[in-house]
Order: structure tokens, then sequence, then C-alpha cells
């Protein structure tokens, strides 16, 4: 059954987990976000792949060093996820609290991963690799979806508790988020290369703690949405 709908279960692979992880998120809001926009920014998310393809290819020609090429595909997607969110959701109206930054950072990242995801487990599932298609959809959901979501979120988070600051501080916090988000995708990626698939619970040890900082800097931003 899975040989004649590979597909169709690589949406499905792709799309639920990312799903799962935007639900969990979307609840933590006080003040739930217009849904159009949060789909567009969604859409926006996931046509960024289709932008990053060839500027990693390109990068990958041009960077023969391991250590740099992870650092600067860290770099390209994270930059390309910010571009995202700023055409379609920053200079929104709808963007009025602290807590909506990471919000629609998050929502991007989402799409971005679930389109990737999908992309990842075509090719496995399309030679017969069923089994392997499982593991690494698994994988994908602890892995990428997480990793991106929580870097994304910290380039959101970094805007908004310079929500109420001037646009000097608000370049400073962007370039922190940024550098935070960069510096976990890039170690992520580093680790999962060097141990090339070993060292399961360290890695993701190291990310869910990265996601539990996170969580509690959005919990921050929820009292700044208070002093309102």
């Amino acid at each position: 059954m899975i040989g004649n709908y590979p597909i169709l279960i690589a949406v499905i692979g792709g799309f639920i987990p990312a799903f799962l992880w935007l639900l969990f998120w979307l609840r933590e809001d006080p003040h739930p976000e217009p849904k159009g926009l949060l789909f567009i920014t969604f859409l926006i998310g996931m046509a960024s792949v289709i932008l990053i393809v060839p500027l990693e290819q390109f990068a990958r020609a041009n960077f023969t060093q391991s250590t740099g090429l992870t650092v600067v595909w860290a770099a390209l997607e994270e930059i390309i996820k910010y571009f995202a969110v700023a055409v379609v959701a920053l200079k929104s109206a709808a963007v009025d609290e602290p807590i909506d930054y990471p919000i629609y950072f998050i929502t991007a990242a989402l799409g971005f991963a679930s389109f990737e995801n999908t992309l990842f487990l075509i090719h496995p599932l399309t030679t017969d690799q069923a089994t392997v298609s499982l593991l690494t959809g698994s994988l994908r959901f602890l892995g990428a979806n997480l990793l991106h979501s929580t870097a994304s979120a910290l380039v959101g988070i970094s805007l908004g508790l310079a929500f109420y600051q001037g646009w000097l501080s608000r370049k400073i916090h962007l370039f922190i988020g940024l550098a935070a988000a960069v510096t976990l995708h890039s170690i992520f990626n580093f680790f999962i290369i060097k141990n090339s698939g070993g060292s399961f619970f360290g890695i993701f040890g190291f990310l869910w703690v990265a996601t539990i900082i996170t969580f509690l800097l959005f919990e921050k931003l929820r009292r700044l949405n208070n002093l309102e």
C-alpha cells in the first residue's frame, strides 16, 4: 500500500508533525492572530524552501570546509525565514503585542519545515525504503520541526523583548536573535553531521534544553503583554 501512495504519505509525514507543533505554539497566544495572516505566513515559509535550495547548492560549491559550510547553511536558512516573516507579517497592524513576533516566526518556520520534511521523505518512499522513511519521519518530527521552530522563536522573542523600545534597540535585538538562531542551528547540524546519527539522546537532549529555555522566554513575553 505504501508503494502506491508515496507522495501522499510524504506530504502527510511532512505536514502533520509541523501542524501539531504549530497548534501547540498557537495555544500559547492569549489573543489569537488572524487565521488568514497565519495561513499566508505558513505558505510563505513553505515557499522559502524553494529559494534556499539553490543558495545552499551555491554554498556547497564554494565552501569546502565542513564547519564553515554548516554555519553558512544555518545562516542562510535563518535569514530566509526572517524575510519570510518580514514580507508578510512584521508590518501588519495585527502584530500589536510582544508575543505576536514569535508566533509569526514559528508559523513561518513550521511552514518551512513541513515542505522541507516532505521533500526529505519523498526519495526513500519512492525507492521502496518505507522503513527508512518511517524512521526518518520520526527523527524529522523530533529534530527538524523542533529545531526550526525553536531557532525562529528566538528571533521573534528577541524582537518581542524590544517591542516597547526604540528603533536602534530593535535592530540590536534582531541581530542578537538571528545570531542565537544561527548558533543553535549550526550546533545541531554540526553534531548531526559529525555523529552520523550517533549520540541521539545527547543531540536531542541539547535541542530540548534550548526549547525549554525558549519556552521560558516566551512566558516572559506573556508578562510584557500584561504591561499594556
